[in-house]
């Protein structure tokens, strides 16, 4: 096994044609801020030029990734309309990126994806997780819109299931998960990694060039749908931002209590 690029946030090594990439924010439950997605951009671009077949995006610790940080979170309130685009387009290139990579991913989901770990679900090709795995679209929770994901989502579930995911931000177990087609099975943790790489190997055993073509194709299938769906959702993910329900979304969630909606007066 050999290691790669030194990242503050990840961890980036490769064996046996296989690019395993970690989020490495184990204290924070792998959640997601600025410089963990910056760096999570930079290393595919890295894994893209390397000479690994397939890549497998997992979480240090117990956590898949428990999405947006909350010090990151704390910092939205006072951010200016343009910090709010340039911020949901960062979101929407990456969940976009990862999407079209055009190696292999799969997702080995250790524990909770929450949120925009979720997300990062959603959009590898495949995915298994751990039966204690936890997944949920939790953003109407706080007043926010799960924008970004949505515009994979209904494709994905279907456009009755990612309704009621997304509307109910409900939190959901791993067989709920298999059921719905968001993972593509359940394996114990002493064999997930194992069991991931053993499908990997399958990839990596059929033709690099077919495996591309295929991938491309695919993308190919989507990719009118998903540009226009994603600027969508962009403007959306942005323009939620300054809505007094968002602000209150955050600030009951920061204090732990219940929220007074202001929409709803």
């Amino acid at each position: 096994m050999t290691t790669a690029t030194h990242y503050e946030t990840l961890q980036l090594s490769e064996s046996g044609g296989i690019a395993t990439l970690a989020l490495n924010r184990p204290e924070k439950r792998n959640a997601m801020n600025p410089r963990l997605m910056d760096e999570l951009l930079h290393a595919l671009d890295e894994i893209e030029a390397g000479p690994c077949g397939v890549m497998v995006l997992t979480g240090s610790g117990h956590a898949f990734c428990s999405g947006m940080d909350i010090d990151h979170l704390k910092t939205l309130v006072a951010r200016s309309p343009k910090d709010h685009m340039l911020d949901s387009r960062q979101i929407a290139r990456l969940m976009r990126r990862i999407y079209d990579f055009p190696k292999p991913t799969i997702a080995a989901v250790n524990g909770a994806a929450i949120a925009g770990g979720a997300g990062l679900v959603s959009v590898c090709d495949m995915a298994w997780a751990v039966p204690e795995a936890k997944f949920g679209y939790t953003e109407v929770r706080i007043g926010f819109i799960p924008a970004v994901v949505s515009a994979f989502l209904v494709a994905q579930l279907g456009d009755r299931m990612a309704r009621e995911i997304l509307l109910t931000g409900r939190i959901f177990k791993a067989d709920e998960a298999l059921k719905l087609g968001l993972i593509n099975g359940i394996v114990d943790a002493a064999e997930l990694m194992p069991h991931v790489a053993k499908t990997a190997q399958a990839i990596l055993a059929n033709s690099p060039g077919s495996v591309r073509g295929t991938k491309k194709l695919l993308s190919y299938f989507s990719a009118a749908r998903l540009d226009h769906a994603l600027e969508q959702a962009v403007e959306a993910n942005a323009g939620i931002r300054s809505q007094p329900d968002f602000l209150e979304g955050v600030s009951s969630f920061l204090e732990n209590r219940a929220p007074d909606w202001p929409s709803r007066k």
